[in-house]
């Protein structure tokens, strides 16, 4: 439904119109962004800020239209990050963000409230296009809007949209773009604002509101359903129930992740396992076709087989957020996260660096408390990001082979570990370094609302690709410089070992079968000795060597070592390093790898990773600082390094120690 008739644009105006999306949380912004941009938006930090937004383009009636998600916030005259945030882009304070056009996002389920921040939009000096969105679930609540009657009264454009249908979804681009090319009008606007409240009214304002909703909306509110979402929510938001029904759904959540994501791992299995056999048999042998079957394919292979794993997480808990279910679990998390100095507002950064720390770190500027916030950046690497799911994956598959449910508890396990590590150092924080009560937490409830799986599959598309691209950049660097590490200097088979392979080859010539078998046996223990030689000599087994007294402690013999240290770059490196260190990087099938890597061993032939080994490293793993982007990002928001190099000292300090418990308690039981 549009306020006034669609005109063609002119397509002689070749300049690309940059338009904000404003809007208040919980009010459809980002299902109507992404179902306007999709997959031509990409994520990044706006100029000069760290905030990450989005920024997709739209091409409509030979205008390209680029649009700028900005973080939501309920009002912006507020003096909170978010709020001064959308004042200095619309203003043109931030690098090039300027917009012609603001788009100014109005929930159609509840008009009154969003009004409110439409109005404060309005009197900024930028033309203005009004989006009412959520129009198909106004309609199942008995309400409809009149885009004509409410574009009278506010004096802009108003489209009445829904961004999970697409209804209007395209005439709000062009919308957007006309009022763009026709620019602000200096008298008009003047006599706009003269029949607009002025914002300091409180009182006219709710007057005006209430008019403008008397005036454009028909239909009444169903009551019943409203008294029933009242009474789901009292179940959610109870600390008690609440806690019991999240405690569920993150186990269903996890659990997915080993049963759902192993049809497309076998199919990136089968790719990398036939690209590899590709290069191999295209290649002559030599220095460059080890490059790229062991380090290249092999090292990739090795990290992007567990892409499934992460896409499902990122799916399932986009599927949550735009349930409304996440922020009644914040609510019901609030008086339990203040218990140990952290404020509910700490819910939401915590809860995202599961996905990745450096976003949850980002978000905790939203915190109004100083030292609130500083409790929160320095937990928040406790929270197991998704990073550590391919070692994850591989050390518990090791553990629990065959026991996909008890795989799926000590997966939970892991997170859990992590969390509660979070909130006990949060609570030594604030009664040391940070002391000072928890302010509680003020959040409205969003209303329940059918997922939208189109918006699930854009989030998971954004995060895929960004992980994609680090697979792409550093992680196939790191691969590539481990397979150097690992291959140089090459080591020389002895005259003795010569002799045995010259022997080998003579056996595997004869005519009998047992033979031909003791050959192949003779040819494969050579190559054994030849490989431990290679890893002894070569530069990767120096440096884990030289390391290795500092984790001997915990069962990690120089190659455990190296992969160790190298996932401080970044953590997913760990499978792929282990791998290359292992030869088993041309196997691009997970489960073969995971096997061969379970029957690795040392220079002295005992088993690589034993049960004390793999549990101890599963433990260091889940709670040790492993990533140098977050260091540097604690280290930008603080100002200072004292917090990121504290950070690093006790979370490195309390994995060591955790991880030298669990393998000397198992060693204790005769665990082997």
């Amino acid at each position: 439904m549009s306020a006034t008739p669609t005109t063609p644009l002119a397509t002689a105006t070749p300049k690309v119109v940059r338009a904000a999306l404003l809007g208040q949380p919980n009010t459809g912004k980002t299902t109507l962004f992404n179902r306007l941009c999709g997959v031509r938006a990409r994520t990044g930090n706006l100029p000069g800020t760290t905030v990450e937004s989005r920024v997709g383009t739209v091409s409509i009636g030979g205008v390209e239209l680029e649009l700028m998600d900005l973080p939501g916030t309920y009002g912006l005259h507020l003096e909170l990050p978010e709020s001064r945030l959308c004042r200095d882009c619309i203003e043109g304070r931030i690098g090039q963000c300027a917009p012609d056009v603001v788009i100014a996002v109005a929930d159609a389920t509840n008009l009154a409230r969003s009004l409110r921040f439409v109005l404060q939009a309005l009197r900024r000096k930028v033309p203005c296009v009004v989006a009412v969105t959520l129009a198909d679930e106004a309609r199942r609540k008995g309400l409809s809007v009149d885009a004509a009657k409410l574009a009278a009264r506010l004096g802009c454009a108003v489209e009445v949209t829904s961004g999970r249908t697409g209804e209007g979804v395209e005439q709000l681009a062009r919308r957007a773009a006309e009022a763009a090319r026709a620019g602000l009008d200096a008298p008009a606007h003047v006599t706009r604002l003269a029949h607009l409240p002025t914002l300091d009214d409180d009182v006219r304002v709710a007057a005006w509101c209430s008019d403008c909703v008397r005036d454009s909306v028909g239909g009444q509110r169903a009551v019943s359903a409203e008294r029933l979402t009242d009474r789901v929510d009292a179940a959610l938001t109870h600390p008690v129930s609440g806690g019991a029904v999240f405690i569920m759904v993150m186990a269903v959540l996890f659990a997915s992740i080993f049963w759902l994501a192993r049809f497309p791992m076998d199919g990136i299995d089968l790719v990398f396992q036939h690209l590899g056999g590709w290069v191999q048999a295209w290649l002559p042998e030599g220095p460059l076709r080890a490059l790229l079957v062991d380090g290249v394919v092999g090292g990739v292979a090795g990290t992007v087989v567990f892409l499934p794993q992460i896409a499902l997480l990122f799916f399932m808990l986009s599927l949550l957020e735009d349930s409304g279910y996440l922020a009644r679990a914040a609510f019901a998390a609030d008086r339990f996260m203040r218990r140990f100095g952290l404020p509910g507002q700490a819910f939401v950064p915590l809860l995202s660096s599961h996905a990745c720390a450096l976003p949850g770190i980002l978000s905790t500027r939203l915190i109004p408390d100083p030292k609130d916030r500083l409790a929160t950046i320095l937990v928040a690497p406790f929270m197991s990001c998704t990073a550590r799911l391919p070692v994850y994956v591989l050390l518990i598959s090791l553990l629990f082979a065959g026991h996909p449910w008890l795989a799926g508890v000590a997966f939970i396990g892991c997170y859990a570990t992590g969390a509660i590590a979070g909130l006990l150092s949060a609570l030594l924080a604030r009664r040391t370094i940070l002391r000072g009560p928890a302010r509680p937490m003020m959040l409205e409830l969003p209303p329940y609302r059918r997922p939208s799986v189109r918006t699930a599959l854009w989030v998971t598309w954004d995060r895929a690709r960004l992980f994609l691209s680090n697979a792409g950049t550093m992680i196939l660097a790191i691969c590539v410089v481990m397979w150097w590490l690992s291959a140089y200097p090459t080591a020389k088979p002895s005259a003795e070992l010569e002799a045995r392979f010259a022997e080998a080859a003579r056996l595997r010539e004869g005519r009998t079968l047992e033979a031909i078998a003791q050959g192949a046996a003779m040819q494969v223990q050579a190559e054994s000795e030849l490989a431990q030689a290679q890893q002894l000599g070569s530069f990767a087994g120096r440096i884990g060597r030289v390391a290795e007294p500092a984790f001997a402690p915990l069962g990690f013999d120089h190659q455990l070592t190296v992969a160790t240290l190298t996932s401080f770059l970044a953590r997913e490196v760990f499978v792929s390093t282990l791998s290359v260190l292992q030869g088993t990087q041309d196997e691009a099938d997970e489960a073969r790898m995971i096997e061969r890597i379970a029957r690795g061993r040392r220079l002295d032939g005992r088993p690589l990773l034993d049960v004390p080994t793999a549990a101890a490293l599963l433990a260091f793993f889940t709670l040790a600082m492993q990533c140098l982007p977050t260091l540097a990002l604690v280290r930008r928001e603080t100002g200072s390094w004292k917090w990121p190099l504290l950070q690093l000292v006790w979370m490195s300090g309390l994995a060591w120690a955790m991880a030298f418990a669990i393998r000397h308690t198992l060693l204790a039981l005769g665990v082997t």
